[in-house]
């Protein structure tokens, strides 16, 4: 398995409730999971106590069965994916760049090798032809691409996203979804969060639904995101469309 997580349990402080608590979950390589939930029930917090960012209480997080993997070590396995935000002038080639960081002596400039494999990764989400734009003059879209080509740079074989395709248009939802399909079919391991269930549909991925911090389903999309289920998730009626024989959509009644 590239990732396994047993029992982890967080909570913000000693006399503080669990924000999450017992969640186990597994990826190897080649699989999607994508995490669901309504607001504020610790998707984003998962993924943070995932890369480090915060302590867990207890339990054990596993990269390639290893736990405990020295920061250095840790960002050249696996790539954290955040929203697109921030107004940097940065060019696209420059954010790129930034995901060589793991690979650089301190203090040290990106070489050749580094600048190849960043420009790489911008050609294979499609931006390549933007490197020298500034990032705060692109899309959100191509902020988004930048993003997971930083990532790429990195040359992990975790990636963890989250919300990826947030505030984008359906084409740029399109292209985000295709480049996680493809980096799944590469072989990489993908952990994504979305607040639309229908993505774990047309990515063909497992799911991991979170109510109140704990796991309220498991399983492969097409078997776990019923009506019933997604009812109960998001607290509001929600009907699930089949197109072709298969679940396709999930649609709010209001």
């Amino acid at each position: 398995m590239v990732l396994s997580v047993a029992d982890l349990v967080y909570r913000r402080a000693p006399s503080e409730a669990p924000v999450l608590d017992g969640i186990d979950l597994s990826l190897a390589r080649g699989e999607i999971l994508c995490l669901l939930g309504p607001n504020g029930t610790g998707k984003t917090t998962l993924l943070r106590c995932l890369v480090g960012a915060l302590r867990h209480e207890r339990g054990e997080v596993r990269i390639d069965g290893e736990s405990g993997v020295p920061p250095r070590r840790l960002a050249r396995a696996l790539a954290y994916v955040p929203q697109a935000a921030g107004d940097s002038g940065l060019t696209l080639l420059d954010v790129a760049l930034m995901g060589r960081t793991p690979y650089l002596p301190p203090l040290s400039l990106p070489g050749r090798h580094d600048e190849r494999v960043a420009r790489e990764a911008l050609m294979r989400v499609g931006i390549a032809h933007l490197a020298q734009r500034p990032f705060n003059r692109v899309s959100g879209g191509e902020r988004q691409l930048t993003l997971i080509a930083r990532a790429l740079a990195q040359q992990p074989r975790l990636f963890m996203m989250d919300e990826p395709m947030a505030s984008l248009d359906l084409g740029n939802q399109a292209r985000v979804l295709r480049v996680i399909r493809d980096l799944a079919a590469d072989g990489m391991a993908v952990l994504v969060t979305t607040h639309q269930p229908e993505h774990a549909f047309l990515l063909g991925a497992r799911v991991l639904a979170l109510a109140g911090g704990r796991i309220a389903a498991a399983g492969a999309a097409r078997d776990v995101l019923h009506a019933h289920t997604l009812t109960a998730l998001y607290d509001t009626p929600v009907e699930v469309i089949a197109h072709r024989g298969a679940p396709a959509a999930c649609i709010p009644r209001l």
